[in-house]
């Protein structure tokens, strides 16, 4: 059964069973990862048949979202240390990645407005989502203990998101919009 009743009145379970407002900081932060995983699940199909190679970094990084989540949504000492945790590797890859897809794009001397075609603009509908899943851990790290790593991922991953938007315009043969003033 999908529905078990038991939010019905605005709480909801966090990893080992703790009873939390839906509204509470740490529900906020993996919520809106959550909610960035679907952007990027969306973005990866746009990319899926020109895009092979970012599509399945996509997928790799749509599962390491998946980690972070339940490492938010749990605030048991003995239960995090058996989830699966986020290494120093994860960020890396994602910079060498950001250096690769930076390599093959022209030198940058304007803001990127959103848009070009429908997958740089998705990708910058999961950027703007990334920071702002960014901004809800870093206040949840104010009353809860959180790895930095997470925090370096996020940061990490809406740069990624960023030169991805602008490829996938550039590789299209799109034109960037560019901020004129």
């Amino acid at each position: 059964m999908i529905y078990t009743k038991t939010g019905d009145k605005g709480t909801t379970s966090l990893v080992g069973g703790t009873r939390v407002r839906k509204d509470d900081m740490r529900v906020e932060a993996y919520g809106t990862v959550d909610e960035l995983n679907s952007h990027i699940g969306l973005l990866a199909e746009m990319l899926r048949s020109k895009h092979e190679k970012h599509y399945a970094e996509l997928k790799v990084i749509q599962n390491k979202l998946f980690d972070i989540q339940t490492l938010l949504a749990t605030e048991d000492a003995d239960i995090y240390a058996r989830l699966p945790q986020l290494e120093d590797k994860e960020v890396e890859a994602l910079e060498r990645q950001i250096d690769a897809i930076t390599a093959q794009l022209p030198q940058l001397h304007s803001f990127v407005i959103a848009g070009g075609n429908a997958a740089g603009a998705q990708a910058h509908v999961c950027r703007t989502v990334c920071r702002r899943a960014e901004r809800r851990v870093v206040t949840l790290a104010q009353s809860a203990e959180i790895d930095d790593t997470i925090m370096r991922f996020l940061n990490r991953l809406s740069d990624y998101l960023f030169v991805l938007a602008r490829l996938a315009v550039v590789a299209d043969g799109t034109t960037e919009d560019l901020y004129t003033n």
